[in-house]
């Protein structure tokens, strides 16, 4: 059966930028996988999953993205000019940080990355995983936070480690805080809004946004600073309802869609779960003219 990440559809070659973008002599460091960008990632995050060594090609898909997430994210490093700056939400271990820096370090452009996440665990991996790749502290900044439109407060769950995928609480009434925070499986997290991550003046070459369910929520309420300040917008799509809202709210206010992978299902189950999410790339034409 061939493989569902295949199925997608795009404005430009995808894999052609995968290719342009390998690291052809990938380093292999004691206790980490080296990925087909060059990028070392620490195996203790995912001891399930990786095993010390070097990755041999990533098409259509590894164990962690695919043709359409990588290239909508070399997409964007390619648009940018001289200087790259690149905004993860929801970054985890610093994945498309690592990525699109390399990336763009490797094109000999100027980096300014900049991450928010909720899990203080996934916070010190960035960390680490930014200073295993070559990143200064000067080309990166990492924000224990809640990824919104506006600044307040919102609950994280307490589980770390390797627990991915957990979501935020927003809205809850003081009292509701209150006993989230007694029972000790909440934090209160400040939500960071993106003009909170990068300087007034500073464009933002990517968002990558994978915020488990939250996408189209941020993207209506930020769509103003969007507009004026993010020039190319990867989205992990987390159900066909958050693709079909992010159509509708987009390309009204100026943005194209590149390249589109949709979510896919498992349709036998009842009521139908997601299978895999789906990943949006999307320009914005006011920001990077075709």
């Amino acid at each position: 059966m061939e493989s569902r990440f295949w199925h997608y559809d795009a404005t430009f070659d995808p894999i052609a930028l995968i290719r342009k973008y390998e690291k052809p002599d990938r380093e292999l460091l004691p206790g980490h996988f080296t990925n087909y960008f060059g990028v070392a990632i620490a195996t203790k995050l995912f001891p399930n999953i990786l095993r010390e060594g070097v990755e041999l090609d990533t098409i259509p898909a590894n164990w962690h993205a695919d043709i359409a997430e990588f290239g909508a994210a070399l997409r964007a490093v390619e648009l940018a000019g001289k200087k790259f700056c690149a905004v993860e939400l929801g970054c985890g271990w610093g994945c498309w940080m690592n990525i699109a820096g390399a990336a763009a370090r490797s094109a000999g452009k100027s980096i300014t990355l900049a991450g928010v996440e909720g899990d203080a665990d996934h916070l010190s991996f960035a960390h680490e995983a930014m200073a295993t790749n070559g990143f200064t502290p000067s080309e990166y900044v990492l924000y224990h936070g809640i990824a919104a439109a506006d600044e307040g407060v919102a609950l994280f769950p307490r589980q770390g480690g390797n627990n991915w995928g957990l979501a935020p609480v927003f809205g809850a009434t003081v009292a509701e805080q209150d006993q989230a925070i007694k029972s000790g499986s909440y934090e209160i997290l400040p939500m960071v809004p993106l003009s909170a991550m990068v300087p007034p003046s500073r464009r933002i070459d990517l968002l990558h946004m994978d915020i488990q369910g939250g996408e189209a929520d941020l993207v209506e309420a930020a769509l103003s600073t969007l507009n004026s300040k993010v020039a190319y917008m990867v989205i992990g799509t987390h159900s066909r309802e958050i693709e079909g809202r992010l159509f509708d709210l987009l390309p009204k206010a100026g943005w194209k869609l590149e390249i589109d992978r949709p979510a896919t299902y498992h349709i036998s189950h009842t009521p139908m779960l997601v299978a895999v999410d789906g990943v949006h790339g999307w320009r914005n034409t006011k920001l990077l003219p075709e």
